[in-house]
């Protein structure tokens, strides 16, 4: 029997002539013991701008994170992200022009990948008609998908405080507002560490009492990030990845050890080797970049770290469109 599925050829074109513009978030996700559920959306931005052309052709502009390693054809993450949503949304285009400007840290645990896949799969879904258009929980499940967990691509999405789960193939996400007292710190490191490096170092299993200690621990991090920030760091108290992955940032290692024995609630960003540290006010936050400066010179002066105090973003992945 013939397939009746639709060919590449029999998916309507996009309009040309339009111009998107998408601003993504980066993210932390884990936040210590949340792994692989809870994720937060950082103000430190990528910006992707598409153009819809007629020319069958494929324009790539690259600047900042990763344009001197990134390729500029469609191999690109975002050229596949893009033709992917178009095609779920049964539809195609006729050439692009993509102009990507990335401030977000590649491979530091900063949700760089998850900022690339959300940006490409908001703005193919707001090329087509709006009678085509999905809702963010599509996005969700797309971008999930692609990344194989929820937890950098939900607060890249919706902004805030992302909790999400997983049901076989069903991705979900509830949000929650962090006070805004809090005030994350983070210190990047100058060599990077891939999430699969990462998640290899991970053992099989751990024990009960190890599991139990943790689900505590993340249930009180979000209390303490939505109710009362004095509980950071016991809440940010991890039994589940970060002592595993040690080996592989021991640099980042050795300055949440010394963070948290200061009273600081540092964590490994993501898969790292980013430090966050979530800081209860501005006073505490300007004794964070303090602290990290004096350690980081003393103790290791081989690595170069980018300190920077961002804000919570409240708004996720946000697009304008201008059609002719």
């Amino acid at each position: 029997m013939e397939s009746t599925q639709p060919t590449a050829t029999d998916r309507a074109l996009v309009a040309a002539g339009q111009r998107l513009t998408v601003k993504v978030p980066g993210t932390s996700a884990n936040l210590g013991p949340g792994y692989d559920s809870l994720g937060l959306a950082l103000s430190i931005y990528d910006t992707l701008t598409v153009e819809t052309l007629s020319t069958g052709e494929l324009e790539f502009e690259l600047s900042g994170e990763g344009a001197d390693s990134l390729p500029r054809d469609a191999s690109h993450l975002v050229v596949r992200a893009v033709e992917l949503a178009l095609d779920r949304l049964g539809f195609r285009h006729s050439g692009l022009k993509i102009i990507a400007d990335n401030v977000n840290p590649h491979g530091r645990g900063l949700g760089s990948s998850a900022a690339a896949v959300v940006a490409a799969v908001t703005v193919a879904n707001a090329m087509v008609p709006a009678e085509s258009r999905q809702d963010r929980d599509w996005i969700l499940q797309l971008t999930s998908e692609m990344e194989g967990h929820p937890d950098n691509v939900a607060p890249a999405i919706f902004g805030g405080l992302a909790l999400s789960w997983q049901d076989s193939e069903q991705y979900s996400s509830t949000r929650a507002d962090v006070l805004t007292s809090v005030i994350p710190v983070v210190a990047v490191p100058d060599f990077e560490l891939s999430t699969e490096t990462a998640r290899g170092l991970l053992p099989a299993s751990v024990g009960h009492h190890a599991a139990a200690m943790n689900s505590g621990r993340a249930a009180l991090l979000i209390h303490a990030l939505t109710a009362d920030p004095t509980l950071l760091l016991p809440g940010t108290e991890d039994y589940l990845h970060q002592s595993y992955r040690a080996q592989a940032m021991r640099p980042s290692a050795d300055l949440i050890a010394a963070l948290r024995s200061a009273g600081h609630a540092a964590v490994v960003s993501g898969a790292g080797p980013t430090v966050m540290v979530l800081a209860n006010g501005a006073d505490e936050a300007a004794t964070i970049t303090g602290l990290i400066d004096t350690f980081t010179a003393a103790n290791t002066p081989e690595v170069g770290w980018r300190v920077m105090t961002l804000a919570v973003d409240v708004q996720g992945a946000r697009v304008e469109v201008h059609r002719r």
